[in-house]
């Protein structure tokens, strides 16, 4: 794609001047119509030079000033608007027209098949106006404030200036069939819509500064991120069953012959008559068993022949236990003895408490 060039008199800041026309070797039949049509003196339009020379005296008129689109923007900034129940009389009120106008500075019907149209000063006066005394106004209320906002704000307007002198609308070589007598036109075919979105997306916003990253820093985690899978499924007890519980309290649900015995003869051997202490019962009934007493553990004697033990817990519930007589009636006779106390005579002894 060839570079796209301009003439001087299109840069910014630059004074009006005869505008650079570029004809091909043959001249398209919508041209000579269009410089027909605008001419009040009937000239010969028979040749490319015939045709060059017309169409650069009608554009270098100083009455060849274009309109390019008409812009309604408020007159005052929003906080001094008038307020109306009626939408009419806001409309009145509240808004201008401001009319854009432009001038030809370059047609080119060769490569780029081409028109080139550049802001009159008087419409680059009128948008700079009204970018700094209501468009600054209104995005500086919009945005909170900082220590740099002013100097942010003044270069916001400085840039528009610049932008709003640099502007050259750029469109097909058509756009010439909207010329009129004296050089005077204005855009068809929609170019006008074009023009107002482009000069609309000069006005930028006043954007303030993004704000600063504060880097959050994470206290140390107290326990393990994570957990070995060997952990989960060990048994834990607690510490008040650890302290209230004594080991020879506990009695295995389903004991074997042999440890048992084993176990309990070790447990009961160093025990002897004097050291156990069987209070007589206040009655001949047993009392049922519970958990929510606070004295030591008891025991008891039951009525019948079969002697009974139980004992109650001042501790958190566990599972129901087997009572000694059960377990011994399993392992062995009820004339066992366990460091020379006899179990047969318990039924004798548990009679004479009663009496």
């Amino acid at each position: 794609m060839p570079p796209l060039l301009l003439p001087s008199s299109a840069a910014a800041f630059k004074t009006r001047s005869a505008p650079n026309i570029v004809l091909s070797t043959k001249v398209d039949p919508w041209l000579t119509q269009t410089l027909k049509r605008i001419n009040r003196i009937k000239r010969p339009l028979n040749s490319v030079p015939q045709h060059f020379r017309c169409l650069t005296e009608t554009l270098s008129s100083p009455s060849a000033i274009w309109t390019l689109c008409s812009l309604m923007l408020p007159k005052a900034p929003e906080s001094e608007l008038r307020k109306d129940d009626n939408p009419l009389v806001e409309a009145l009120f509240n808004y201008q027209i401001l009319t854009i106008e432009a001038y030809i500075v370059h047609v080119d019907m060769v490569s780029q098949n081409e028109v080139a149209f550049k802001l009159t000063p008087e419409s680059i006066e009128s948008l700079v106006e009204y970018h700094k005394d209501i468009h600054s106004v209104d995005t500086a209320a919009a945005t909170w404030n900082w220590s740099e906002k002013e100097v942010q704000l003044k270069k916001l307007q400085e840039d528009f200036v610049q932008a709003a002198n640099r502007f050259v609308y750029r469109t097909n070589a058509m756009a010439l069939e909207g010329l009129e007598e004296d050089g005077a036109g204005e855009l068809l075919c929609g170019r006008s819509e074009e023009v107002r979105s482009a000069i609309m997306g000069l006005f930028l916003p006043l954007l303030p500064p993004p704000p600063r990253i504060v880097d959050v820093v994470r206290p140390t985690p107290l326990l393990p991120s994570s957990t070995g899978a060997e952990n989960w499924w060990q048994p834990t007890m607690s510490h008040s069953q650890q302290t209230s519980m004594d080991p020879w309290r506990i009695v295995p649900s389903s004991p074997n012959t042999t440890s048992s015995a084993d176990s309990t003869s070790s447990m009961w051997a160093s025990m002897g008559m004097n050291e156990m202490q069987l209070p007589s019962p206040s009655s001949s009934f047993s009392e049922p068993y519970t958990t929510e007493c606070d004295s030591p553990p008891q025991f008891y004697s039951a009525p019948t022949t079969t002697a009974a033990y139980s004992s109650s817990m001042c501790t958190a519930p566990i599972p129901q236990l087997p009572l000694p007589s059960m377990l011994l009636q399993q392992q062995c006779s009820a004339s066992m003895g366990f460091g020379g106390f006899d179990w047969g005579r318990y039924q004798d002894l548990s009679m004479s408490f009663a009496m």
